[in-house]
Order: C-alpha cells, then sequence, then structure tokens
C-alpha cells in the first residue's frame, strides 16, 4: 500500500531516514561515490526538506519512499528509494504511478546517478527521456530525466 506519510512525526521521520541512509548507500557502491546528498543529511535535514513524501508500506513496514515539490505544472521527484530486502519487486514503479496519478503535471523531472543503471532503467521504462548530465560535486555526474506532455484529467 502507498500512502502519504507526515515527515514531521518524529518516527515516520526516522523510519524514512533509516531506510534512506541503507537505500542510498546501495546506490554509492553501484556508482562508486560516498558523496550522494541523502548519505549526508541529518534527520532534521530530512524533516524541514519541505518535499512530500509517500511511502510504500508492506504489512505495515515501510519498503520504500518517494518524495516531490511541486513548482507551477513541474513535479520534481526528489528522492525514490526501496529497502534491499525489497528489491525487484516492482515497489519502485508502483511508487512512481502512484506519483504520476496523485498531481496535475505538465512535466516531471528527476535525477540519479550518471553509474546507476538499475535507477535509469527504471525511469526509461517509465517514459522518461534522459535530457543531460551534471557534475553536482567533483567526481560525482547525475542524469538528468524528464517526462512531458502527460496531465491528468
Amino acid at each position: 500500500m502507498i500512502r502519504a506519510v507526515d515527515i514531521r512525526d518524529e518516527n515516520m521521520a526516522r523510519a524514512v531516514f533509516e531506510l534512506q541512509r541503507r537505500s542510498y548507500a546501495v546506490e554509492a557502491e553501484i556508482i562508486g561515490s560516498r558523496e550522494l546528498p541523502p548519505l549526508h543529511e541529518t534527520l532534521e535535514d530530512l524533516r524541514s526538506s519541505g518535499e512530500d513524501f509517500h511511502g510504500c508500506f508492506i504489512e505495515g513496514t515501510l519498503a520504500g519512499a518517494i518524495s516531490t515539490k511541486k513548482s507551477g505544472d513541474i513535479l520534481d521527484i526528489h528522492r525514490l528509494f526501496v529497502g534491499l530486502e525489497y528489491f525487484r519487486r516492482g515497489i519502485a514503479s508502483s511508487m512512481l504511478r502512484h506519483v504520476e496519478g496523485a498531481e496535475e503535471w505538465e512535466k516531471i523531472t528527476v535525477s540519479t546517478g550518471a553509474e546507476n543503471a538499475p535507477a535509469k532503467g527504471l525511469y526509461l521504462s517509465r517514459g522518461f527521456v534522459e535530457v543531460g548530465e551534471d557534475e553536482v560535486v567533483p567526481g560525482l555526474f547525475v542524469a538528468r530525466f524528464e517526462k512531458e506532455g502527460r496531465r491528468r484529467v
């Protein structure tokens, strides 16, 4: 079940924070860099991010989370992560579908480590197009993706 979560709630924030740390540690291994911003974030940084969070729960346990921010008609996915024990079960795709259907939007943007082939494959399979690459810190490149022209009616 995917539902909105209140990141201001301390227990929920801790659950999201801990899952995020474990999940992004896996991405750090994949891309060969521990410079991923979520790995250096504090619990308070997460709680004050201003992002809207949704969590995927399996038997009451947080299995994954996605966060977004909306600016005008652009929906930006800030983070998407799944617990290692839940990898390859379609959770990330389900969370993407959920946020795509929950808001009206003209364009969705997201980025991931340029060397993160599984994440890049996920976004491409969901209709995103890779639009560029940026070096966010020395040696760490992220690939940017966009999905345009779809709006919920």
